[in-house]
């Protein structure tokens, strides 16, 4: 338990989480869904860009993932304690082969990182220091896979054989229209509901995995529950957003077809439970990441429970769920909180959320680093399975994975000592990313966003979606209305 807690405690604190590639080429006005070669670059590094990996980012998750696992990571020269997993100063960091590798973050708050990316990338030709490596999320992944500024993977070594044990859906979403692989990601996220175990038992009579996933296997066991929870004093979800990605997850069709938006029925049922839930009082009224939505996971929290995927247990919940007090001085303690007590099932319906992809910027002078970055972080088996041992991510490894699914001695303590790894081993073959579009980080939000004035009571539904279509093409002004 020391162990995982000093991982957590490492880890809690790092930020978690769609226009158009505007300072790339503005592309709002075409389809986009043609993948362009390679840009020709005019102008070569610099003989210090060539002995430099910059990587662009948006928070610090990767690096110290990088820092960790990464074999070719000079830890003694980069100032990084291998025993406490931290840096030990602010200097750079360095490979062992003398290279140094620069971060270069900015957060994607407002789609700041995209912007500050896209500009980065459209300079490139012209630069003589160069981008090497840059991450990217499923929902504007497309955004950057069909475009000319992310090198195929084939063409710098990265075979069929290396990314054979992946999991399909993470290389259907970074695959270009041509066909070649642009981006490789060390995650698979399926979702499952992590719930209370001391609340289940009090309200269901049991906090077993098997038997609270039958009393909510689908929608309608799932409603059920929501008012049980409510006749004993419980919200059964914290907020507006929390089953969102549950729904939009199992859409029958894309959020756009050729240039006209169109809005699948999941999405509208979402919008009817949720208003549903907020009259009644079946959530909390909170928002995604906001304060009081992150103090519902922790021990003064009266939510029964929270749709996550796999980064969102290992990061946020379960350093959500731990008790901080302050004392006199402003030292702050962390105490155990609900540390074992919050479990994980399949929840009322299958989906995922989140993960990240590297990418190899056209470009760069480092291809060969590059290439063997992305087969250790994302190819690697060993790295992977421990990777998930040391952290309880999940990683993109099927082997890998299946190993610790199957290891009767495999247990989270978080989690009360449950093998949450053989849950999301059955969920991940299952994903599919086939109505993926580069538009749906701005649409979700968007709707998202429109949608909370009728949940407050500020708008009726007609003028949600009303609001929800003016700032759609606002955003997108190439897209129309149905």
């Amino acid at each position: 338990m020391t162990k995982l807690k000093r991982v957590l405690c490492g880890t809690m604190c790092l930020a978690m989480a769609g226009s158009m590639l505007t300072a790339c080429g503005d592309d709002s006005s075409s389809s986009g869904d043609a993948a362009v070669a390679p840009q020709e670059q005019k102008k070569e590094g610099s003989a210090d860009s060539k002995n430099t990996i910059k990587i662009y980012v948006w928070n610090q998750e990767f690096q110290g993932l990088f820092r960790r696992y990464y074999p070719e990571y000079d830890a003694e020269k980069s100032g990084y304690d291998t025993a406490k997993h931290e840096k030990t100063g602010t200097g750079d960091d360095f490979l062992k082969d003398g290279k140094k590798v620069v971060w270069v973050v900015n957060e994607n708050e407002g789609n700041n990182y995209q912007d500050k990316l896209d500009t980065a990338l459209k300079a490139q030709s012209e630069s003589d220091d160069k981008i090497d490596m840059f991450l990217i999320e499923a929902d504007y992944a497309l955004k950057y896979v069909n475009s000319q500024y992310t090198t195929p993977l084939a063409d710098i070594g990265i075979t069929d054989s290396d990314t054979a044990e992946m999991y399909d859906y993470t290389k259907q979403v970074a695959t270009a229209t041509d066909g070649s692989l642009r981006a490789v990601s060390w995650q698979a996220t399926p979702g499952l509901f992590a719930y209370r175990r001391d609340i289940a038992k009090y309200v269901l009579g049991t906090d077993d995995p098997a038997e609270v996933q039958e009393k909510l296997k689908d929608w309608d066991s799932f409603d059920k529950v929501a008012e049980e929870m409510s006749a004993k004093g419980y919200k059964m979800l914290s907020g507006y957003d929390d089953s969102y990605r549950v729904f939009s997850n199992n859409v029958s069709k894309p959020w756009v077809d050729g240039d006209t938006i169109q809005i699948d029925d999941q999405l509208m049922k979402w919008v009817d439970q949720t208003k549903d839930y907020t009259d009644k009082g079946y959530n909390n009224k909170t928002s995604l990441w906001a304060d009081a939505w992150n103090a519902d996971q922790g021990p003064s929290g009266k939510v029964f429970g929270f749709f996550y995927s796999t980064w969102g247990i290992n990061f946020t919940l379960a350093g959500n769920s731990l008790e901080v007090s302050e004392k006199k001085g402003g030292k702050k303690e962390v105490g155990n909180g609900l540390y074992g007590q919050y479990a994980v099932c399949e929840g009322p319906a299958a989906f995922f959320w989140g993960g990240t992809w590297l990418c190899c910027a056209a470009g760069s002078d480092n291809t060969d680093t590059v290439a063997d970055i992305m087969k250790k972080m994302t190819c690697d088996k060993d790295i992977a399975k421990n990777l998930t041992l040391d952290t309880l991510d999940y990683t993109n490894n099927k082997s890998a994975m299946q190993e610790i699914a199957d290891d009767a001695s495999y247990g989270s303590e978080f989690l009360g000592g449950q093998n949450h790894v053989k849950l999301f081993a059955a969920a991940a073959p299952n994903i599919k990313m086939d109505k993926t579009t580069k538009y749906d980080q701005g649409l979700n939000e968007a709707f998202q966003a429109a949608f909370k004035d009728y949940f407050e009571g500020n708008a009726d539904k007609d003028k949600a979606l009303e609001n929800f279509y003016k700032a759609a093409i606002e955003k997108y002004p190439n897209l129309k209305q149905a």
